[in-house]
């Protein structure tokens, strides 16, 4: 066992995902921390807020900012956030002149939760992109050994004779449904998140629009009102992802029942066994039943998360922070696990050859 299996020295051999652990690691955070106040700078340079010259000051002492991190560990032990520190740091390398000028109008939920957005747009990109490679690997396998018979069950009894274009059928519709699903949210649901102290952005005053308009813009999120305290968009999302996970889940279990039986399917590359070397364990297939249900476990607490206090919540917050980056990283090595599952089905239902 391990606090996290997904970046554990062995476990994640098996549960593993590197493309999307990147995303949640500190340096990706914080990068996507400092492009959000380079682009705040930039934005109140462009409607008025602060010159020009002082947006460039911002901009140029911040481009080559490296993190103190042991500074940054107790910042968040005393404030229950990393940004209070992490403005420090970042005025540093600012002209002592403008410095007070980094993270003008902002607020702490602000920058947390726009790197959020910036990382969970590529991870969808990502996730997407292995979603339809899945669907189209599947789709070769139907084309492949679709005409072939297959025993049907209902309610785990033999009922009556399919075919696999049938089987197959039941695991690629729900995925096409759910990357639709995806590319829907993508257009609208990563939006910034901008508000300032309690939501009002009073600081910016009648430019207030404008600016967040611009910073928008400049991250390529969606421009919407303050959102800090309504969590709905971040549950919508981790439903997109268990549904994800709960159909490839699906698909584990239907292998791993014909693995059972044996006679229906041909897998090659199973795993091994320390007591029975005659065996080949369905491992793939089982390790997605386990994701699909740990995921299901873990939207519970993105729902409760959706309890935020008046304008800001601090336990509401942490919660997502504990569950939706394992909720995305799940996802993502599930396609992985999948597609290298749907590469070793040899051979699917009863050949007529």
């Amino acid at each position: 066992m391990s606090l996290s299996p997904f970046e554990h020295p062995f476990l994640s051999g098996l549960f593993g995902d590197s493309e999307i652990v990147e995303l949640f690691s500190a340096r990706a955070d914080i990068d996507a921390m400092v492009s959000f106040e380079m682009a705040l700078a930039q934005a109140q340079a462009e409607t008025g807020i602060i010159s020009e010259d002082v947006a460039e000051a911002i901009v140029s002492g911040l481009s080559d900012f490296a993190a103190d991190m042991t500074a940054l560990r107790h910042g968040v032990a005393k404030d229950g956030v990393v940004v209070p520190e992490l403005v420090r740091q970042m005025r540093a390398p600012v002209d002592g002149k403008v410095a007070d000028k980094v993270h003008f109008g902002a607020t702490s939920q602000d920058v947390i939760d726009t790197s959020l957005m910036l990382r969970l747009k590529v991870a969808v990109e990502i996730i997407a992109a292995r979603l339809g490679h899945l669907i189209d690997t599947l789709g070769d396998l139907a084309s492949r050994d679709g005409h072939n018979p297959l025993t049907g069950y209902t309610r785990m009894q033999a009922a009556i004779g399919i075919t696999v274009a049938e089987r197959t059928a039941s695991w690629i519709a729900p995925l096409e449904r759910h990357l639709l699903r995806l590319e829907t949210f993508a257009q609208s649901g990563f939006a910034l998140q901008f508000g300032g102290a309690a939501g009002t952005l009073e600081k910016l005053g009648d430019n207030a629009a404008a600016v967040r308009a611009h910073l928008a813009k400049g991250l390529g999120l969606a421009d919407r009102q303050q959102w800090q305290s309504q969590r709905d968009g971040i549950a919508e999302f981790g439903n997109i992802l268990s549904l994800v996970t709960g159909s490839l889940g699906k698909f584990g279990q239907d292998i791993a029942l014909m693995a059972e039986l044996g006679a229906e399917i041909r897998l090659s590359g199973g795993g091994g066994s320390s007591a029975m070397p005659h065996k080949q364990n369905p491992v793939n297939a089982e390790t997605l039943v386990a994701l699909a249900r740990f995921n299901a476990v873990q939207i519970s607490a993105l729902h409760q998360s959706l309890v935020h206090e008046q304008e800001r919540s601090g336990a509401g917050w942490m919660l997502e922070w504990l569950s939706l980056p394992q909720m995305v990283t799940a996802t993502g090595a599930s396609l992985l696990i999948a597609g290298r599952l749907a590469a070793q089905i040899d051979q699917l239902g009863t050949s007529k050859d």
